[in-house]
């Protein structure tokens, strides 16, 4: 028998329509191996999950699926939108109001499932970073029937006792770059600064690599508008540990010691908040992914996928 042929690796996405939009996606790997679905985290794209990252994970057996989340890269944006009232929305937070928002990251999971669909998946490894572990996490706790494995990095639970971020870190995120078509100079200025603020101590800015990630995500798609729609559907998602508690597939959440973002802490409460999850703490790791760790995260994404692994053992 020969072997199914390998997918397109990495080069011009294609476009699903799920959810009622256009998700750009691509893949990595054999079409019939069990897929890994890879969720990216606030205001970046598809392509934070590297071509090192994803052929790893590839060749160690699995069909390896990234994405654009809605608002981001070559996925649909939500331009009509009227511009985000941070301000509004944040009094309506604290009467106790629901807040209208364009979409909820309930939404957003829900792309993901539509995108499964699209492409004939019946179930995936879900892995998420930041906001793409808050996804995940919906996943695996509204559509538990679609996933196999459920791996959460640097991500939280909505617990509004947890840690915040420190106010400059906070103000630096949500500082709006200038337009890298007008000033690029300017623009990798700003996102240098909070790229090299989140970043951990335990290995090396690599600022070379970052300013040519940025610039690339730049020339497939800038938005801030999108970004700030996105931080608008994480402000309303509330306290899930309650659902997460319902997470039965096996399940593991790294988080490095050293991310000034989403604090330890947080990772730890979500560990806390789904039965038997097994916690990856790493020394030094930021808010990041350096290349560094890839053999690390992949080994361990591995490990839990192999647990929740539908396919005879080999």
């Amino acid at each position: 028998m020969t072997s199914p042929p390998i997918l397109p690796q990495g080069t011009t996405p294609s476009v699903a329509v799920a959810n009622g939009i256009d998700l750009a996606w691509d893949c990595f790997g054999h079409v019939e191996d069990e897929a890994v679905l890879l969720i990216a985290g606030l205001g970046t794209q598809m392509i934070r999950w590297t071509r090192p990252f994803c052929e790893a994970l590839a060749e160690r057996g699995y069909r390896v699926i990234r994405f654009d989340n809605r608002d981001a890269g070559r996925s649909t944006h939500f331009s009509a939108s009227a511009p985000q009232d941070f301000g509004a929305l944040a009094a309506a937070l604290m009467a106790g109001h629901p807040p209208e928002v364009p979409y909820t990251l309930h939404d957003m999971a829900a792309d993901a499932v539509g995108l499964l669909d699209a492409l004939g998946i019946a179930r995936v490894h879900a892995v998420g970073r930041s906001m793409g572990g808050m996804i995940a996490q919906i996943l695996a706790s509204e559509y538990a029937d679609r996933v196999l494995s459920l791996t959460s990095i640097m991500s939280s639970t909505g617990n509004p006792a947890l840690p915040q971020a420190a106010p400059d870190v906070m103000a630096m995120m949500m500082r709006t770059a200038p337009d890298p078509a007008v000033d690029p100079t300017g623009f990798l200025a700003v996102r240098l600064a909070f790229a090299r603020r989140i970043a951990g101590t335990g290995h090396a800015f690599d600022e070379d690599a970052h300013r040519a990630l940025l610039l690339q995500e730049a020339g497939r798609f800038y938005d801030p508008d999108g970004t700030a729609r996105q931080v608008a559907a994480m402000a309303v998602a509330g306290d899930r540990r309650a659902r997460l508690a319902m997470i039965s597939v096996p399940t593991l959440v790294i988080h490095g010691t050293d991310d000034p973002l989403i604090l330890p802490a947080c990772g730890q409460d979500t560990a806390r908040s789904i039965r038997n999850a097994r916690t990856m703490l790493i020394e030094g790791m930021g808010h990041d992914l350096p290349p560094g760790l890839d053999r690390t995260i992949v080994d361990a994404i591995c490990e839990v996928a192999r647990k929740g692994s539908r396919r005879p053992p080999s």
